[in-house]
């Protein structure tokens, strides 16, 4: 692959080691003039993560080219630096949608390197690509039409069109970018790049509050169980959440006040959201059919693998609802103790 290439798919091994090769200085990068293009476009993909998704580019030349691959590492240095959850999880997701339409269009040679670089091992045969079971269980989807009994299998070997096939390496360029963030950046390089910081900060700001739970009742947002922030921060950032962790997210809004509508719209986010059928679950769940759902216990949680960002209060409840109501007391009680003082 050439620097064209590395442009297109910065987050593989290649580009990264090419960057590597190119003669400069990492501080150059964040405070020599000659790289304001490349500083500017970096953020430009930020910005474009949060709002309606990185856009890539014709590269007219080589030199463009190379400007694009070394906006990549000053984005996900940008993204670092605010260290906030809900930006991770939506610019890995932009990265990753922006470059499916670039896999999905390449030869078969070149779906079979991306596997590779993914160590996804598969083949094709005869007109579908064929991808080990274990590493179809580690990419594939949390959907319904993707669990495995729904797929075509023959001694350990999924059976997959090829644009099934790009959304498997689209899943597994989005967890590789995910996973390898907040980098631990210097604070000196953080300071050089606080105009652009500030801008993001607030239209990240002006995002999140597109999606802002404070309005319904007396919601308190900041005593959510980190579990429930965790669901909500990937349901806010488009993520396809595993049908159980919908569900727990979606009951327990409902269990603590929030309205229909308001969980509705938090989900339109979603890469495959149908009104029409969301409606119908948040309803479902509510108690349209007669019973109204409780929200799962920290040990169903557990059990179904949703049980993210344990802290110590976690020990002393058995379930979210339990360390909603103990932390919501307990601002409760020092916000009317700040105002008696």
């Amino acid at each position: 692959m050439d620097i064209f290439g590395f442009a297109d798919f910065p987050f593989i091994s290649s580009a990264q080691k090419y960057v590597e090769r190119l003669d400069f200085k990492l501080d150059e990068l964040f405070s020599d003039r000659a790289f304001e293009q490349i500083r500017k476009r970096g953020k430009d993909r930020v910005l474009s993560a949060i709002g309606d998704g990185i856009i890539h580019y014709e590269y007219p030349d080589r030199v463009s080219a190379e400007k694009e691959l070394l906006s990549y590492p000053v984005a996900r240095i940008l993204v670092s630096c605010i260290k906030d959850s809900y930006l991770i999880k939506r610019y890995a997701l932009s990265e990753a949608k922006s470059s499916y339409d670039l896999i999905k269009k390449l030869p078969d040679g070149g779906l079979m390197d991306f596997a590779s670089e993914f160590s996804i091992s598969s083949r094709i045969d005869e007109r579908s690509y064929v991808m080990h079971c274990a590493d179809y269980l580690r990419h594939a989807i949390r959907e319904q039409g993707w669990k495995l009994i729904n797929r075509k299998m023959n001694r350990g070997w999924v059976y997959l069109s090829k644009v099934e096939f790009a959304r498997i390496i689209e899943e597994a360029v989005r967890e590789r970018i995910e996973s390898g963030l907040p980098l631990d950046v210097p604070p000196h390089i953080c300071a050089s790049l606080e105009d652009y910081l500030i801008e993001i900060r607030n239209n990240l700001i002006a995002r999140k509050s597109e999606f802002s739970i404070e309005e319904f009742k007396e919601i308190m947002p900041d005593c959510f169980p980190p579990c429930i922030v965790h669901a909500l921060s990937g349901a806010q950032a488009g993520l396809n959440l595993p049908h159980s962790l919908r569900f727990a997210l979606t009951s327990f809004l409902l269990n603590i006040g929030m309205n229909i509508d308001g969980i509705i719209e938090m989900f339109k986010v979603s890469p495959d959201f149908d009104e029409e059928r969301t409606r119908y679950q948040v309803m479902h769940i509510h108690g349209a059919a007669g019973t109204a759902y409780t929200s799962p216990s920290c040990a169903t949680m557990t059990t179904y693998g949703n049980c993210f960002g344990k802290e110590p209060l976690c020990d002393r409840i058995s379930h979210p609802l339990s360390y909603y109501r103990k932390k919501a007391r307990k601002t409760y009680i020092q916000k009317n103790l700040n105002i008696m003082q």
